[in-house]
């Protein structure tokens, strides 16, 4: 049965044949293709899959809906095409077009549940972490882990070894510290659904090196799920809800704007700089939107921006940089992150191959597509192993969870950090 996408939208996929020049300089830049080889598992195979579906020229096929499942969305297809191709615009809409007849596993469908109504939802993600938090401290993980549905035994897996119990509200005003900084600029952070549980400590850290380099830190207590999830999930009406919130949060209607909105997770903060497309037929909030986005920066461009605090701790340790896909590809902010870690005293920074090719996290993939996820982990593992670095340094909650449970079952003693984990360690020598 032809499943033709709708032409008439405005995002017809027609539009991609002149813009996509058959060129091939996606293909290295591809994971799938690297992995695969298969010119259907590159982004330009890709578009031709979608331009067929749209004109109903080629059916929706297992095999076709593969090739258009196993893309991670990294976009590092559009850090390198010559002809500025908005590869994820058309891959989003094609999937939100088939999402109705698109057929998953069980699993699949597991950990879309999941990702929709559990990780969204900080207090729902405390109360569903909290067994697994316990089984961790009495060591019955392994065990219990043997026991569970494959998803959730990955998710088990790929939980942090170390933090809370049950993460505490973040203080929604930091004043600064005393700099002689003036006048004081105000910094909102965006601590995440999934990071706001499982990184606490992190988001803590971003708040007290903010306030050490002079910012008066607002977390807002009504902010919500940067709409991420949702957006790459068919739930796109949802994800502008979320946006609607989280601007009027953020920066409410007749009071002065936080100079910066930022965030120390690059998924979230790609989302958030896709708010003025996600809303820009939104006659209350296309502009609202545009300004929001115009404000909103990550966490190492606005302490650079600020200026670093003093760092009397150095830092022993040789640092390789892992450059996450929504921060390099999707932010293009590549050398923010690696100012910051050349600045800490101590610290040898040393080059990653492939530095931006994906490492398989990209948000749930790792659930949905364990296998990929897989191959591409052990290839960034190697790629890291070559350096000998002790610590990788990495700007994305997924990213982390992803490299260091992948070590973790590899027997590679690695560390993986946020800058900001080690940035912290510098300036006051302890973490929260």
């Amino acid at each position: 049965m032809a499943t033709p996408i709708d032409p008439s939208s405005p995002q017809a996929l027609q539009t991609i044949l002149p813009a996509c020049v058959h060129c091939g300089l996606c293909l290295p830049a591809c994971p799938t293709y690297n992995v695969t080889l298969h010119e259907a598992d590159s982004p330009r195979g890709r578009l031709q899959l979608m331009l067929g579906l749209s004109t109903g020229e080629i059916q929706l096929t297992s095999s076709v809906q593969n090739h258009l499942d196993l893309c991670l969305d990294c976009r590092g297809c559009e850090t390198i095409c010559p002809s500025g191709v908005k590869y994820h615009h058309h891959l989003e809409h094609a999937r939100d077009e088939l999402a109705p007849v698109v057929a998953h596993t069980a699993g699949q469908r597991l950990v879309r549940w999941m990702s929709l109504h559990i990780l969204t939802h900080p207090a729902r993600l405390k109360l569903a972490v909290l067994p697994a938090r316990l089984l961790q401290s009495i060591g019955l993980s392994p065990l219990v882990g043997k026991l569970l549905p494959l998803p959730l035994a990955k998710m088990q897996q790929m939980l942090p070894t170390t933090g809370p119990l049950w993460a505490k509200p973040l203080p929604s005003l930091t004043e600064p510290k005393p700099t002689g900084k003036m006048p004081v600029l105000q910094v909102a952070l965006l601590s995440g659904c999934v990071g706001s549980v499982l990184f606490d400590g992190l988001s803590r850290m971003a708040i007290d090196l903010l306030s050490a380099a002079g910012a008066q830190v607002l977390v807002p207590p009504s902010q919500g799920c940067c709409g991420a999830i949702h957006h790459h999930n068919s739930e796109p009406e949802t994800a502008r809800q979320l946006a609607r919130r989280n601007i009027d949060a953020f920066m409410p209607v007749g009071q002065e704007p936080p100079k910066w909105v930022t965030t120390a997770i690059a998924g979230c903060g790609a989302m958030l700089r896709e708010y003025d497309r996600l809303l820009a037929d939104d006659p209350q909030y296309a502009e609202r939107a545009r300004e929001f986005v115009r404000r909103t920066r990550d966490i190492s461009e606005v302490l650079l921006e600020l200026g670093l605090p003093p760092m009397p701790h150095a830092v022993d340790a040789t640092v390789t940089y892992h450059d996450a896909c929504h921060l390099a590809h999707a932010q293009k902010v590549t050398a923010a992150p690696r100012k910051l870690l050349a600045a800490i005293p101590g610290v040898k920074l040393v080059p990653l191959p492939e530095p931006d090719l994906c490492c398989g996290a990209a948000g749930t993939y790792n659930l949905m597509e364990p296998q990929m996820a897989g191959e591409l982990a052990k290839r960034k593992l190697n790629n890291i192993r070559s350096t000998s670095a002790a610590y990788v340094a990495a700007g994305n909650a997924g990213c982390a969870l992803h490299i260091q449970s992948s070590a973790r079952q590899a027997g590679m003693d690695i560390h993986v950090e946020h800058p900001i984990e080690l940035l912290h360690k510098a300036v006051f020598g302890t973490v929260p």
